[in-house]
């Protein structure tokens, strides 16, 4: 089905997704579909609907005004999307796996609730902070040229540093924690699905490993082009109004800042030339925090959840086929502290060829038959990675060639 129709559609904006714990989701015009991988190994994909309100009037979908809807809209589905999977899970608290639910009422509160909390976390820390450390300190360094014509530019740009610093310190540091990184490999493994879905390519793990994990239209590059567009706009705030006015008026600048860099990402997404790689770059630079390299059975999960979207394309997914054993799954949130037996490879790899499988960044592993020794002597085996972490461990299985 996909060979057939890869020439007759563009694909490029037609499906976007977000990684949630233990899976992943897809959303295409309306419709959205969640795959989570459950402790046992199998896979339960979820599918709904999200209408947008930018259906029900033109004026919403005009530039800017869109951007600024997409923004909210993709809050409420993210929020809606992460209490799904924890569902799907089995993640609830002891009250809950009694049967005791709470009440759609309740679960809205709670999900309004946490949006909110949200956008005020932002606030603080990229608009409040910033520009209260900028401007407390700045006029004390440099009171004698506070009426320079570049100091209002030079205090704008302290801000963007002190905002950017405080971004990446902010993944840096979630980025340390288990859970956190487990879900980035999922990141990755959206990116790689998106990118191969989009290349009109076979939808396999084989094509996925191949595709890049690193996207134009990913949340990360949409926050970090916000952060540099809020630089630019900050230039046009006189310096002189007071430290409390400023950080008014930006908060209020903040749904402009919002439409404009929609329509640049959607722009980057579609239009791959030299000005918009050079523009997404920092954006994907720091995706080199928030993604990860996969594992094989994460980017089943993608790509079950892009066919579960795509039913036009997919019609038929067997979600046996994704299915893993408990003892494979053993990384999985819902196994730590499960005790399993230790994997033992096939063949014992000699040391000597190690090195060969190393690099700082990516992994390389070369397609040619290596020798190894084994109890019933020398065998030819294909080798083939099946987890890797960059200058840490890696995993190597090796397969015996059939005579």
């Amino acid at each position: 089905m996909d060979k057939n129709h890869s020439n007759l559609i563009n694909r490029h904006n037609m499906v976007g997704g977000q990684a949630v714990i233990e899976g992943v989701m897809m959303k295409k015009g309306d419709d959205v579909a969640l795959a989570v991988r459950k402790e046992d190994g199998s896979v339960e994909v979820k599918k709904s609907s999200f209408k947008s309100v930018r259906k029900k009037a033109k004026v919403l979908n005009w530039p800017i005004i869109r951007g600024i809807i997409a923004f909210f809209e993709s809050l409420v589905l993210s929020f809606k999307t992460l209490s799904a999977s924890t569902d799907m899970l089995d993640l609830e608290d002891d009250k809950s796996k009694k049967g005791e639910k709470k009440s759609s009422a309740s679960t809205i509160f709670i999900m309004v609730l946490s949006v909110i909390l949200g956008l005020c976390l932002a606030l603080v820390l990229f608009t409040i902070i910033p520009t209260y450390v900028a401007g407390f300190f700045l006029p004390k360094l440099l009171a004698e040229y506070a009426e320079a014509k570049w100091y209002g530019p030079l205090l704008s740009l302290t801000e963007g540093v002190l905002k950017v610093i405080i971004f990446i310190g902010y993944l840096a540091a979630v980025s340390l924690m288990k859970d956190i990184r487990r879900t980035f490999e999922y990141h990755g493994a959206e990116h790689k699905a998106i990118a191969c879905f989009e290349s009109s390519k076979d939808l396999t793990v084989k094509n996925a490993r191949k595709c890049t994990r690193f996207h134009p239209r990913c949340g990360t590059s949409f926050m970090f082009v916000m952060i540099l567009l809020s630089i630019l706009v900050s230039c046009f705030i006189p310096a002189s109004l007071g430290l409390v006015t400023r950080i008014i008026i930006k908060i209020l600048l903040l749904p402009l800042v919002m439409g404009i860099g929609y329509e640049f990402i959607m722009f980057a997404g579609q239009n791959e030339n030299t000005i918009t790689k050079i523009l997404s770059a920092p954006g994907l630079w720091m995706q080199r925090i928030t993604t990860r390299e996969p594992s094989d059975d994460q980017l089943e999960i993608a790509i079950c959840a892009i066919k579960s979207a795509v039913p036009e394309l997919y019609p038929r997914v067997d979600l046996e086929d994704y299915k893993i054993t408990e003892s494979d799954n053993r990384d999985h949130i819902g196994n730590v502290g499960k005790k399993y037996p230790k994997r033992e490879p096939l063949y014992s790899l000699p040391k000597s060829k190690s090195d060969l499988f190393y690099r700082s960044a990516e992994c390389t592993v070369t397609n040619a038959p290596i020798k190894v020794t084994t109890q019933n002597g020398e065998k030819q085996v294909n080798l083939t990675v099946k987890k890797y972490e960059p200058l840490k461990s890696i995993e190597i299985v090796a397969e015996p060639i059939e005579e």
